[in-house]
């Protein structure tokens, strides 16, 4: 019994790194060709670079207009993790509270946008009566409502096992409404905010379709619409694709690994909180 435990530990283990490695070649393939020459990273090996040419980066800065992109990705993205986490919070503990027959509808309602997929006709029709098409404050309120139905659903189900006695005392003890809210309720549910933060964020930043199609400037691009333009000019230079995908995908890593632990443990805390 031990020995078949210990191959099959070995098996797991083996299959795990094969997988991990066939998962972190094409990442090594970018992070490698984006530090070499446009010749050397034509040949599209895993091979090291003979020497750092940091000029690439430079390079894309300026050819690519990263810094404007980026504080369009950065604000679009901050916007709507304040409004998702706000609005969201608001929303899931007013319908865990609420167990009447409308509650419950709103709520059903809201998680069924999970599954639904976006019709861009009709959406673009309303950007265009509402004059958001082409604006910035129209791009951050899309991004809010589309990842509404899933961060209410995972607040909800973490909401809904905090114990009501929580409030009550709260509210004998002379809280208010709003008291009771962002001083009794919010902080309680740490886990889970902080991973629809995380999460909300990478969604954001990620987002290619939607910007596509609702901004017309390019001065209002994200970082993931200027790489998009970018390889269409250079798209000879894979030197220079590389250094713009390592540039764009910079912050999203260093979100995730910020918070990569309040992620599992926000989604799985609902279920033994209690």
């Amino acid at each position: 019994m031990k020995r078949r435990k210990l191959f099959s530990t070995i098996g797991i283990n083996i299959l795990a790194w094969a997988l991990s490695i066939v998962l972190l070649a094409p990442l090594l393939l970018i992070l490698f060709n984006s530090f070499k020459t446009g010749k050397a990273a034509a040949e599209m090996n895993l091979a090291l670079p003979a020497s750092l040419e940091w000029s690439n980066f430079a390079v894309v800065i300026e050819k690519g207009k990263l810094g404007t992109t980026f504080l369009n990705s950065m604000l679009y993205s901050v916007c709507s993790v304040l409004l998702c986490t706000l609005l969201c919070t608001m929303a899931s503990y007013v319908l865990s509270r609420n167990r009447r027959r409308l509650h419950n509808f709103l709520y059903l309602f809201l998680v069924l946008g999970i599954a639904m997929p976006i019709n861009f006709i009709p959406l673009m029709k309303v950007m265009q009566i509402t004059n958001l098409m082409n604006t910035r404050i129209g791009i951050i309120l899309l991004y809010t409502a589309t990842q509404t139905p899933f961060n209410v659903f995972l607040i909800h189900s973490f909401v809904s096992k905090i114990s009501p006695e929580i409030d009550e005392a709260a509210v004998i003890d002379g809280a208010s409404p709003f008291g009771l809210f962002f001083r009794i309720v919010m902080p309680l549910m740490k886990p889970v905010l902080v991973t629809v933060m995380v999460l909300t964020f990478l969604n954001t930043w990620n987002e290619f379709v939607m910007p596509l199609y609702f901004l017309g400037s390019t001065n209002k691009w994200p970082m993931t619409l200027a790489v998009y333009n970018f390889f269409g000019m250079y798209f000879k230079d894979w030197n220079l694709v590389c250094a713009d995908i390592v540039l764009t995908s910079l912050p999203v890593i260093v979100v995730y690994l910020l918070g990569q632990k309040y992620i599992v443990s926000g989604m799985t805390a609902g279920a033994v909180k209690g």
